[in-house]
């Protein structure tokens, strides 16, 4: 079994496995595969979840590309993603 591979989380400030592979294409998969941990990558995909769920958002739209794109520069770099205004969590 080959070893884990470690980052050092820009997300979640601490050293953490990282990902496998880059997870899209490009400078910016690069840049995320070596600064961003699974776990910060998997709490990107549910917060973009949301996103989706929450605007309605066409997967099969180019636009919606761009938009994840987008967010997930913000999330994992940025200031952390902000949720919609109209946004109200579920009740647990």
């Amino acid at each position: 079994m080959a070893e884990q591979r470690l980052v050092n989380c820009v997300k979640l400030k601490k050293q953490l496995p990282g990902m496998d592979r880059p997870p899209v294409p490009g400078d910016l998969g690069k840049q995320i595969y070596e600064n961003v941990s699974k776990e910060a990558f998997t709490m990107f995909l549910d917060y973009f979840k949301m996103i989706v769920n929450e605007y309605r958002l066409d997967l099969g739209n180019p636009a919606t590309d761009q938009i994840f794109l987008d967010q997930m520069k913000e999330f994992l770099f940025g200031t952390g993603g902000k949720l919609p205004d109209e946004y109200v969590p579920e009740k647990k």
